[in-house]
């Protein structure tokens, strides 16, 4: 039986993909790539777990968080619009299913890219040269752009009908959509919902970790949460916007970050962190009562402590105005 291996982002383009080679008799295994800097937003939609469970297929993950990390930090094919990485990001995965292609004996894998679809990633010339970086010329089939793409091995070989796949291209997706009517597949999630290093503000983030020589896992979960300032070359303050932000600021703490909350009143947590983080402790707490509930210019007092220590400090502070705001935010 002819075995195939789909990469699926959890998108709806790959989620056709998989419906459209499994419905041709191929067996068909999932591959999703993982990461940090891939997040759904918050929608109703099916998980790619559930997708793989209800086309019949096996979904095996892989999470490249830190080889993307380190892409970032020096891209070989350099950014898109913002600080995505797409070109190497996608011969990263291409060789993490080629390795899993000679492990399991697959005979080719499958993606859901449209032709034209992405700028940076999608057009004729730039996926050949994909394919060839990650020594995968003729083995990746394209479902839903097949027919106005050269024919691949498999398809050469007789082991896929040619004829039976699709012809889509460009940036619409009407056809898509109506295909997923079609396969009763509904509850996909909307575009352009992937990627973080694609939104500028986050990004924007990203590069500021980037100048300061900063780029690990944990400030990058940071970064996803609460207002942040850059306050020196080696020192951050973070402040929660709300309490699911303090509840994950308090779970990201390192040793040596030093910590601020007001007292008798709703607060945000407060983080410093770097090597000059006890010099912007009154300006963290100038920050914190900033975005306390609370009404008036009246000092507040505000609680400090480090991280592993028992020792705490009472400060009286008045609110930051929003011109030191305005300065230190990034």
């Amino acid at each position: 039986m002819v075995k195939a291996i789909g990469l699926y982002s959890g998108g709806l383009d790959s989620m056709l993909s998989l419906k459209i080679i499994k419905d041709l008799g191929i067996e068909v295994i999932a591959l999703h790539a993982k990461s940090i800097f891939a997040e759904f937003k918050k929608e109703k939609v099916a998980t790619p777990k559930q997708i793989a469970e209800r086309l019949g297929i096996e979904l095996i993950t892989i999470n490249i968080t830190q080889e993307l990390t380190d892409i970032i930090k020096n891209p070989q094919h350099g950014f898109g619009s913002n600080l995505n990485p797409c070109i190497d990001c996608k011969i990263l995965i291409f060789k993490k299913a080629k390795e899993l292609m000679k492990e399991m004996g697959t005979d080719f894998i499958f993606t859901g890219e449209v032709l034209g679809q992405r700028p940076m990633s999608q057009k004729k010339n730039t996926m050949r040269m994909i394919e060839k970086k990650s020594g995968l010329e003729g083995l990746v089939l394209r479902p839903l752009s097949a027919k106005l793409l050269p024919p691949t091995i498999p398809e050469m070989e007789g082991k896929i009908d040619r004829e039976k796949l699709f012809d889509l291209k460009g940036r619409g997706r009407k056809k898509q959509m109506e295909l997923a009517k079609k396969y009763d597949l509904l509850d996909y999630p909307t575009p352009a919902s992937g990627c973080k290093l694609t939104e500028p503000n986050f990004a924007r983030r990203v590069k500021d970790l980037l100048d300061n020589n900063s780029l690990n896992i944990n400030d990058i979960e940071l970064l996803k949460v609460g207002r942040h300032f850059r306050v020196s070359p080696n020192t951050k303050i973070i402040v929660g916007r709300k309490e699911s932000d303090n509840q994950k600021i308090a779970q990201l703490t390192q040793e040596d970050d030093i910590l601020l909350e007001a007292l008798n009143i709703p607060s945000p947590l407060t983080l410093i962190r770097g090597k000059d983080a006890e010099k912007f402790i009154d300006l963290a707490a100038k920050f914190t009562a900033r975005y306390c509930k609370s009404q008036t210019n009246n000092e507040i007092t505000i609680k400090v402590w480090k991280v592993n220590s028992d020792k705490q400090s009472i400060i009286k502070t008045q609110k930051a105005d929003d011109k030191i705001i305005k300065e230190n935010m990034l």
